[in-house]
């Protein structure tokens, strides 16, 4: 499986165009040899490069979304990605653009796509960490983009 965007390629920097300092839009997705067994994706952006003393995990979880249907060949549109999207670090179920503390150096943003052999039940509340407990068991296989931005 993979996952891949036409704005920048694997370990590249994500435009400015797709970060608070731009129009914030989600930077396309395209996702390719989807397993045959799949009943749903699951995508999780999230920074593991935060300041310590903004976020003691130095973790901030931009997007979660579940769901989606195994066919659908890529995100364009954060407002629409065919499934469910749960909540961010923030406690939003909206996309957060990437927006590294000024000066604080090149943050890495993951793009982790799962694919599932179910379904899953979760509350729209639900964040990373209930996803990754659900999907427990249920990976049939993970694709990772990787995109760097800097303030």
């Amino acid at each position: 499986m993979r996952i891949s965007s036409g704005a920048f390629a694997d370990e590249g920097w994500i435009p400015v165009e797709h970060s608070v300092d731009g129009s914030g839009s989600l930077a396309p997705l395209e996702f390719a040899d989807v397993p045959d067994g799949a009943r749903s994706l699951a995508l999780v952006v999230h920074d593991p490069d935060v300041p310590r003393d903004r976020r003691p995990d130095g973790n901030f979880d931009h997007w979660v979304v579940w769901n989606i249907p195994p066919k659908q060949s890529g995100l364009s549109n954060a407002a629409d990605p065919g499934g469910v999207v749960g909540a961010n670090s923030r406690g939003a179920k909206e996309w957060v653009a990437p927006a590294p503390p000024p000066g604080d150096g090149p943050h890495r943003y993951y793009f982790t796509l799962y694919a599932l052999d179910t379904l899953l039940d979760l509350a729209s509340t639900a964040g990373r960490s209930d996803l990754e407990a659900a999907i427990e068991g249920h990976v049939l296989d993970r694709a990772v983009l990787m995109g760097k931005f800097e303030r």
